[in-house]
């Protein structure tokens, strides 16, 4: 019996692999002779650099970069090597929150004017220096609405005022823009291709766009949002009078503050759905294909996880080749039954007791709770394998 396992993590308490071991030794205590594939799950956002790079015997780096405020934060990414036509391809795993995410700024503090997408750009230029050429890029969770100059500046870009200085960090720089150099780019740039997990449609500019709809949760009034927008359409009418692929109203400019329109207006970058771009890299569907069965799951199951979240991804891909899916969650909401609706044929709460939700999520205890539902969904399994075949 093989069987493949694609859980993502249950944030606070267990990593995707450590939620895939827990599954997998319940499993063999039913099956000892399964072959039980784990393979790492993430959507793009939290958890994806830990989740590949652990999954896919990458090695983690830290680097030191320009944080949101432009005080210096460290932050971690991943770096995985696979032979390509004769020759080491490496891949690095980031993710912009790690660099310029919300978290990073404190309440008091959010005021997206001042912050900056720079330590992106630095993280990337690590990653060129180590001889990365193809990247992955989760961009949920940021802090900042600069339009991705900040990334752009640390890359070589030049966005110059009327004097010829460069601009400031943050949405206030763009309001002093002038015109935009290319001629001290890093030179392998242009080797480099992005692909950008983005989960989200809207344009850089307008009543969809970045300032309107996310500003407020950084930090930004009526007044700061209406000018925002502004200054970002001027920095996309200059940048589209220069650069051919500049285009304010793709599906996802607006993704991270514009972040988004700076990939794909100045990069060789795709904009794709983060659970598409993690099975891709995978190689889960080849996995699946081969498969009795299929395990997916997460740490709350409920109505979101049927509107399209990884277990979800999961489940469509063993659809498409017919596989029973099962999927472990550390708790389960009654919208939940959703999700069966989407591929997931049944669905297991981890938790089997009155409990705390501190005491649910301490690591040991979830394992083990993972491991022993595991163990005893899978003795039914067995017993229903057997009566089928007397």
């Amino acid at each position: 019996m093989k069987i493949v396992i694609a859980i993502d993590s249950f944030k606070g308490s267990l990593s995707s692999m450590e939620a895939g071991e827990a599954v997998k030794e319940g499993i063999l205590r039913v099956f000892p002779e399964a072959e039980a594939q784990i393979r790492p799950l993430a959507d793009g956002g939290e958890g994806t650099v830990e989740a590949l790079t652990a999954g896919m015997g990458g090695v983690i780096q830290k680097v030191t970069v320009t944080g949101p405020l432009g005080k210096p934060v460290e932050c971690k990414y991943g770096i995985l090597e696979r032979e390509k036509a004769g020759r080491i391809e490496k891949t690095a795993v980031l993710e912009m929150s790690g660099a310029a995410g919300l978290t990073l700024v404190p309440d008091g503090e959010r005021n997206p004017l001042f912050t900056t997408t720079c330590g992106v750009g630095e993280v990337i230029r690590d990653g060129i220096r180590k001889g990365c050429r193809r990247f992955l890029v989760g961009i949920g969770g940021s802090a900042t609405n600069d339009g991705g100059v900040g990334m752009l500046q640390a890359l070589g870009y030049e966005f110059l005022d009327k004097e010829g200085a460069q601009i400031p960090f943050g949405a206030r720089g763009l309001e002093k823009l002038d015109r935009i150099m290319d001629s001290h780019v890093l030179p392998e740039l242009k080797e480099c291709e992005f692909q950008i997990a983005c989960d989200v449609t809207n344009p850089l500019c307008g009543p969809q766009g970045c300032s309107a709809v996310y500003g407020p949760q950084k930090g930004a009034d009526e007044q700061m949002i209406q000018r925002m927008d502004a200054w970002l359409a001027h920095y996309a009418a200059l940048a589209g009078a220069q650069f051919p692929k500049a285009n304010a109203d793709q599906k996802g400019a607006g993704a991270a503050g514009g972040l988004g329109f700076g990939f794909l207006a100045f990069t060789n970058a795709e904009l794709k759905p983060g659970i598409e771009i993690v099975l891709k890299e995978t190689g889960l569907e080849e996995e699946i294909q081969n498969a009795d069965l299929v395990i997916t799951g997460e740490g709350r199951m409920d109505r979101q996880t049927a509107m399209g979240k990884a277990p979800v991804g999961v489940a469509k891909l063993a659809k498409k080749y017919g596989k029973t899916v099962f999927a472990f969650a550390g708790s389960v909401t009654e919208d939940a039954r959703e999700c069966n609706e989407q591929g997931i044929d049944a669905f297991f709460p981890a938790v089997r007791g009155v409990t705390t939700l501190e005491e649910a999520m301490k690591k040991d205890n979830a394992a083990a709770n993972l491991a022993d539902t595991a163990e005893q969904v899978f003795r039914c399994y067995g017993a229903a394998l057997r009566a089928v075949t007397r």
